[in-house]
């Protein structure tokens, strides 16, 4: 993959973002900053409004206050196909793929806003980074393994080469191994550019692959700044009310 490292006014900025859901407010005004090329950490426990704060961005759900800006245009409440167009990719929790569907015809699904020549670069592209897939092609989706689901919600998200990619939970319920086996990815698409936000239970994986990390509890900020001062002063990390256990520990799995 070719290496361009973004300019640094390149960002997608969240200013003051409210979600409400069930008729109460369960994120309160997020402010944070996505840079171009990055891996950004949100962290926080089960509830703290990670997944409202994705979706909100993403369009899926519908924010009560706040502004989504790329480019100088405000996002927010915009239907989801066109803040994808915009070049803002979402991998929610779960993988929601068309199950019933083969690998190749998910990969295709994604592909339908492109033009013809985007979608071939595109479906290459997917495939290079999941080689794995290739031999998978003609398989049903709800045939895969949990890690290859995994991995084609990634290559859905991928083909159309967006600037932002939002990835919810990228090791929920996968093996060790596999998370060792997306890590290298992840940096790989940042690499290329790509900003990425990472919700991610692990916080020892986040804050191994992340330049920058957020905390959330409650709905609000708790903590923003480099994820090495995470990394490097535990304290910081409870302070910031991130719950212990599964979600700052991850001992199986390798960080190069």
């Amino acid at each position: 993959m070719t290496i361009s490292r973004p300019s640094g006014d390149d960002q997608l900025s969240i200013e003051g973002l409210s979600v409400q859901r069930g008729g109460r407010t369960v994120v309160h005004e997020v402010t944070l900053e996505i840079p171009a090329g990055e891996v950004t950490a949100l962290l926080g426990p089960n509830g703290a409004g990670k997944s409202s704060t994705v979706l909100a961005i993403g369009g899926m759900l519908r924010p009560a206050t706040g502004a989504v800006r790329l480019d100088g245009r405000d996002l927010a409440r915009r239907d989801p196909e066109r803040i994808r167009r915009a070049g803002i990719a979402i991998v929610p929790e779960g993988h929601r793929l068309l199950t019933e569907l083969t690998v190749e015809d998910n990969i295709r699904v994604a592909t339908y806003p492109l033009s013809k020549e985007q979608a071939r670069a595109g479906r290459k592209r997917a495939l290079e980074l999941f080689p794995e897939l290739g031999a998978r092609l003609g398989n049903l989706a709800r045939s895969l393994s949990g890690g290859e689901q995994q991995m084609l919600a990634l290559a859905q998200a991928l083909v159309s080469k967006p600037r932002y990619l939002l990835i919810d939970e990228l090791s929920l319920g996968l093996a060790p191994v596999v998370v060792n086996r997306l890590i290298p990815t992840i940096r790989e698409v940042a690499e290329s550019g790509i900003g990425v936000l990472l919700i991610e239970q692990f916080a020892t994986v986040a804050l191994g692959l992340a330049n920058r990390a957020h905390v959330l509890q409650g709905g609000r900020i708790r903590y923003s700044g480099s994820a090495s001062e995470l990394r490097e002063r535990p304290e910081l990390l409870q302070s910031a009310y991130l719950l212990t256990g599964r979600h700052d520990a991850s001992p199986d799995v390798a960080l190069p």
